[in-house]
Order: structure tokens, then C-alpha cells, then sequence
């Protein structure tokens, strides 16, 4: 069978997508404290066969530029952010096929609560869950969570990479024919296929024995989206479903072939890890159609929101420098949020100490830079232009507003799509890694 696209739906338990703009949009739905709101999200993108729904998350609100919140809460900057899990089951509630992610840190939580919330929600939706895997990155995260300043960028993977062992020995550790529910012999399970992981580490520590067992897809999926070369370690060590960002072309072909060749290094199939590029479209039945959409998004970011979703990302104050005032050598050494997002700067400025206005310029976040715009026909040529190159196996889709930009693409774009085979007619089987084409994961033994 040819290769076929991988669609994922971007989803934010907020009170805007991740385009903080996108609550101004005149057409976009105001209830998004409601179940209703995700429910008709859930059901677009199942119309439509996405593959699997995710939300991001963080722990605070964007605050770092000034220490001060209010411009955040005024300008509606993300300045919601609900538990993504209780949401996830509303929209879990409304669909049958369609995967379901969340996003829960690995730096603030415990990993014996991890695997057993995500266990549980695989269980509850017959294997469709999915876990998003985080290392939180700045210092407004880490004061709610009651630390000082977030953990230093490689050390948080560190302890990550710790964090998985334990998730994953737990979620292995019920044999998939453990349960027996004989009645007549009176035995509930084979205790001598319920197995404890006692480990212990450098971080952390789980005893076990682990309190759920395996379900429909044996454990959820595991989404990540390293992009510093730590976090590439990382995702290719553990991840199942990639989320890399597009810097460039050329560098975006050659991180592919680069993720794929770490993961076979790490003794997985290249082929089990699908690697998907974020991407938001704006279409219609007509190109002008289409522009005049875009034309109408293009007038919502305000200054704002680039400003402080810059200092959120790369967990930097910039209200102590000017405008055209370049980061010291020191002080880019110090930023310890998302190297991805500070090395793409420096990559697109072409300077090793680029100022808050080349930040603005080269970084797409809090703006509508990056919309990709056409009828149909433009939309899909470069959607397959990117995925036969190959830069991925796939598309995380955000919406300029809710539900249009869903429906717009599942209505426009993934007809054109499957016209040219590219994109599945339906689903095929009955969990998320029926749906993703993998596997259902062996279990191992972790107690030798």
C-alpha cells in the first residue's frame, strides 16, 4: 500500500487555540469552558478521519515579560488553561474512532500517577488514548508547582528519560492474560503475571506492583516534540508520533532522515515512528475566497501576544532590553526554555546574538505568519510537496478559529487529499495504533 498521510488535530483546553488570536475571530464559538465546545471539535475532526486529536498544555500563563500577568489576562492570551485530561474524556464521550492525547509534564508529576491516569483513560476509551510527553520549560511553571525556576534544559530530560522507564515498566507489568475472572476456581488473576518494577534511580523511584492492566492497545501511544538535539535523543528513544517544527526546508529534510536514523539506532523501526509538521491553513472553495479569510486573520494578532508568548517560549524577561538591544553571549547561554525556538532565531538571523526584534521577526509564535493559503488543489500541493520530499509522515493541524478552521480543512482539504490517495477513505481498525499503522507493543520483562 502506498504511503499515507497522518493527521492530528492541535487542541488547546483554553480559551483560544494555540493562536492566541484566534478568540477575536468574529466566527469563533465563546464557550470554550464547555463540553459541547470540544465535543463538536471532536466530532469535525473524526468527520474528517484525523487519526488522533492532541492537547498541549502548560502549566501557567504566559507572565514572564515583566513578571506582571495582567497584559496576558486583558488581551486573552492563553490566560486559560484547563486540566486537558477531563476534557479530553468529554470529547472521548462524543466520539468512537478518533484518537485522543493529552498533555501531562514529566517534570512535575509523578510517574506512578502518569501511568495510571493514562492507563485509565486507555481502558475507558477501548484504546484510543495517547500521552503527550513534556519536560516543563519556564519559571512561571515551576512557581506554581512550588519550585524556585525550572530544572535546566538537558537535566529535565534526564530525569525524563528516568520518568519513562518507570511509566513503561508499570504499563508492562500486567501480563496481557493476567486476568481470569474465574469464578468457579475462585481466582480473580495470576499473580505470577503481575510483576513489580522496584526501581530506582538517579531522580526517581516506583516499587509497584502497578494497579491497571493492559488494555485494547496494550498501553497508550507516546507523542513528543524534542527539537533541540537533547530532545531529539529523547523522542527518538521513546517517541511514537513526533511533533517537529519546519525551519527550513532543507534543515527539516535532513532532521527527518536524522530522527529516523536515531530511532533505528536506538534498535526501533524507523518506520514505527511517525513524524508530523505543524501546519495551519486557511482555504475555501476559491484562492480568493481564501485570501480574503486570511486577510480578515491576518488583522487579529496584536504586538502583544508575539511579545509575550516569545518570553513564555524561551523563558526570558525581554522587558530588560531595548528593542534592537542584542542578547548577550551570556544570556543566551542562560535561556533555558525551548532551545529549538532560540537556535531556529539564530539559524533564520544569522547571528549568534540576535535581538528582540530579530526574535519577532524569525519566531511565527502569537502571529499569522506562517498560514499556508489556496483553494483545495494549492493547499494539498503543498502538503504532499512537504510529505514527498520526505520532511514528514504527516500534519498536526491548528485552527485559525473554532470550529471554521477545522471544519474548513476536513470539508476542503482532506477530500483533495484522498482524491490523490494520499489520505485514507476511513478507519480501519478499532484503536489509535490500529489507526496509526503500528503495532501493538510487546511486553517486556522488566524484572531481570
Amino acid at each position: 500500500m502506498a504511503r499515507q498521510m497522518t493527521m492530528v488535530g492541535f487542541l488547546q483546553a483554553q480559551n483560544c487555540t494555540n493562536h492566541p488570536y484566534s478568540w477575536r475571530h468574529p466566527e469563533s464559538r465563546v464557550d470554550s469552558f464547555s463540553p459541547e465546545y470540544y465535543q463538536e471539535i471532536g466530532r469535525v475532526l473524526e468527520r474528517g478521519k484525523f487519526q488522533v486529536a492532541f492537547f498541549d498544555d502548560r502549566l501557567a500563563m504566559p507572565d514572564r515579560y515583566g513578571g506582571d500577568h495582567r497584559q496576558t489576562v486583558e488581551s486573552g492570551i492563553r490566560c486559560v488553561k484547563m486540566d486537558p485530561v477531563p476534557v479530553l474524556m468529554a470529547m472521548a464521550a462524543a466520539t468512537k474512532k478518533l484518537g485522543l492525547g493529552a498533555t501531562c509534564s514529566a517534570t512535575y508529576y509523578e510517574p506512578f500517577h502518569v501511568a495510571r491516569m493514562f492507563q485509565t483513560i486507555d481502558l475507558m476509551t477501548h484504546g484510543r488514548a495517547a500521552w503527550n510527553v513534556v519536560t516543563s520549560l519556564n519559571d512561571g511553571e515551576a512557581n506554581n508547582m512550588g519550585r524556585d525556576g525550572a530544572m535546566s534544559h538537558d537535566l529535565r530530560y534526564d530525569r525524563a528519560d528516568e520518568f519513562m522507564d518507570i511509566v513503561l515498566g508499570h504499563w508492562n507489568s500486567w501480563e496481557d492474560d493476567a486476568v481470569l475472572v474465574d469464578r468457579e476456581g475462585g481466582r480473580y488473576a495470576d499473580a505470577e503475571k503481575v510483576h513489580r518494577i522496584d526501581y530506582e534511580g538517579q531522580f526517581l523511584k516506583s516499587r509497584g506492583p502497578f494497579t491497571v492492566p493492559r488494555s485494547d492497545q496494550g498501553h497508550p501511544l507516546i507523542i513528543q516534540a524534542g527539537a533541540s538535539p537533547r530532545g531529539r535523543k529523547f523522542a527518538a528513544r521513546w517517541g511514537e508520533l513526533i511533533f517537529s517544527p519546519i525551519v527550513q526546508m532543507d534543515s527539516a529534510k535532513q532532521n527527518y532522515a536524522e530522527l529516523k536514523a536515531m530511532t533505528a539506532d536506538n534498535g526501533r523501526d524507523p518506520d514505527a515512528l511517525k513524524i508530523c509538521v505543524p501546519i495551519t491553513t486557511v482555504t475555501a472553495a476559491s484562492r480568493a475566497e481564501a485570501e480574503d479569510k486570511a486577510a480578515l486573520i491576518r488583522t487579529l494578532p496584536e504586538d502583544v501576544d508575539a511579545l509575550l508568548l516569545l518570553c513564555e517560549i524561551i523563558n526570558f524577561d525581554f522587558s530588560t532590553k531595548d528593542l534592537d538591544d542584542p542578547l548577550t553571549p551570556e544570556e543566551m547561554e542562560r535561556l533555558s526554555g525551548a532551545h529549538s525556538t532560540r537556535d531556529a532565531v539564530v539559524e533564520k538571523s544569522g547571528t549568534a546574538t540576535p535581538s528582540l526584534r530579530e526574535f519577532l521577526e524569525h519566531s511565527p509564535r502569537g502571529t499569522a505568519k506562517e498560514l499556508i493559503v489556496g483553494n483545495p488543489s494549492d493547499v494539498a500541493d503543498e502538503l504532499e510537496a512537504m510529505f514527498s520530499e520526505p520532511i514528514c509522515d504527516g500534519f498536526v493541524v491548528a485552527a485559525t478559529h473554532v470550529p471554521g478552521g477545522y471544519e474548513d480543512f476536513v470539508d476542503f482539504v482532506i477530500p483533495e487529499l484522498q482524491r490523490r490517495g494520499l489520505f485514507w477513505n476511513d478507519y480501519t481498525g478499532e484503536t489509535l495504533r490500529e489507526n496509526m499503522g503500528l503495532g501493538r507493543p510487546a511486553i517486556e520483562d522488566w524484572n531481570l
